[in-house]
């Protein structure tokens, strides 16, 4: 029963967004209402308190504003359009693990790779293409396709090793890849499209990547097994005999992140739908075209019908918090409490200046990350309050400083599902994961500020 009802509130929902005359909004309020009663006994007990607190803050608001009864159904509908996103970018991961790239993959490392650094190096920027795409799927894919060859290496605790390399990699393009939800909230709620902040994030992306390159091969040393090298060198003997192996393939992915990114680029130009609704939209079309180029196009039409039979089981706490959430955004609006929201920010902003405002934002996301919020509930959370026309800030560092404060709570916050999969892929609880990027995540950060900084003097 879930999965037709989260299936008919996407569809409809996608539907209500094509054709807004249809005026489905009241039915998406219904149902929604409706998923929240059912998944709340079937959450997690974290969740369930989460997502109840928001519930009765919401009450408590509409409540005191004297709002009608009616008032608390039509509530509920917001943040559908990260729960879209949510549920259908997974399906880009479908090709890749069709096109068995992580084979070619293991082609390099065995050819190419002669130290522990230039093992971390290609460890990090493969989660970082791979993110562009996969989101959470990055991570179990990039470590069960370089763990094995880690055996050959001298690293102490190589488990830590995989773990860093990883996740700090998967992290960096969060601040600018479009399937990413947290960059289509804050674009859609701060008015910028996605092309004009491109230059401003891309930069601090791969600052973050370089950072993360230097501080993680530092220690690099030279394979130390004889019979690991030679080993290492009959497996690639083997992989290159098959088309599979072959390390030319890896660049099919970066040639298919090219062309989706320039198709998202084209059509956010030529189309003003929502730019989640856009990507969400292009997701299932361009999968499908690039398993048709892998001449696999049956067996994605059977993981695609997979992957919504699945879907519901694995999606049922991220329906509940983020409807829960959207349930006490409405509120807020209904309440006229964003109102005290911003005088309270723009009186904060008249007493220690817009810079230093600018500085303290992106550690936000990062504290609540530390309370159980996710990174895009968080940041939903202060675009209620954050008004940067009011507030005399130039949306586009408003968004890049959002945005970076979103990016190291997924390097830190102990509680999200990123160092959630991760902990369960290397044994180890999520507490100790986070502390291996705690430095990482304040090296980071005070970049960031930095960086703020210096926008704000050439920008403000």
């Amino acid at each position: 029963m879930l999965r037709v009802l989260f299936l008919s509130v996407i569809s409809l929902y996608l539907l209500s967004t094509l054709l807004p005359e249809w005026e489905i909004g009241p039915l998406l309020s219904i149902l929604c209402f409706i998923i929240v009663v059912l998944t709340f006994r079937l959450a997690k007990k974290f969740v369930q308190v989460l997502g109840g607190i928001f519930l009765a803050l919401g009450i408590l608001l509409l409540w005191t504003s004297g709002s009608l009864w009616l008032d608390y159904i039509l509530a509920f509908g917001p943040m559908l359009d990260l729960l879209t996103m949510f549920t259908l970018i997974p399906i880009l991961g479908i090709p890749i693990k069709l096109g068995r790239y992580g084979e070619g993959i293991q082609a390099i490392i065995h050819r190419r790779v002669k130290t522990s650094g230039q093992l971390y190096m290609m460890t990090s920027g493969i989660s970082y293409f791979f993110s562009i795409f996969m989101n959470l799927a990055t991570l179990p894919m990039t470590y069960y396709s370089i763990r094995p060859a880690l055996g050959s290496f001298p690293v102490r605790n190589k488990e830590r090793f995989m773990s860093r390399a990883i996740s700090r990699g998967f992290a960096m393009p969060l601040i600018w890849a479009p399937v990413t939800p947290i960059v289509g909230i804050v674009i859609t709620m701060t008015g910028v499209s996605w092309g004009s902040i491109l230059p401003y994030v891309i930069p601090l992306s791969i600052l973050g990547l370089v950072l993360d390159w230097f501080i993680g091969s530092r220690k690099s040393q030279k394979i130390s097994l004889p019979h690991a090298v030679e080993s290492a060198h009959e497996t690639a003997a083997a992989l290159e005999t098959g088309n599979i192996g072959r390390p030319g393939r890896v660049v099919q992915i970066l040639l298919a992140i090219a062309i989706f990114n320039i198709i998202v680029s084209l059509t956010e130009t030529q189309f003003s739908l929502p730019f989640l609704i856009l990507v969400s939209l292009i997701v299932i079309p361009f999968a499908f075209s690039w398993s048709l180029f892998l001449k696999k196009g049956k067996e994605f039409g059977e993981q695609l019908v997979e992957h919504f039979q699945t879907f519901s089981l694995s999606m049922k706490d991220q329906f509940f918090i983020f409807l829960s959430t959207g349930f006490f955004i409405s509120a807020i609006n209904f309440s006229n409490a964003n109102e005290i929201l911003y005088s309270w920010i723009v009186s904060f902003i008249d007493a220690a200046g817009i810079e230093v405002f600018l500085i303290i934002l992106p550690l936000v996301p990062l504290g609540l990350a530390f309370l159980g919020l996710h990174p895009a509930v968080s940041l939903a959370l202060m675009i209620e309050g954050v008004n940067p026309d009011a507030i005399g800030i130039s949306p586009h560092i408003l968004t890049v400083a959002m945005l970076s404060g979103a990016v190291s709570s997924f390097l830190v916050g102990p509680y999200n599902a990123t160092l959630g999969l991760m902990s369960n892929i290397v044994k180890v609880n999520s507490y100790k994961v986070s502390n291996w990027n705690l430095r990482f995540a304040g090296i980071y950060v005070a970049c960031v500020m930095l960086y703020l900084f210096a926008l704000e003097k050439l920008l403000g």
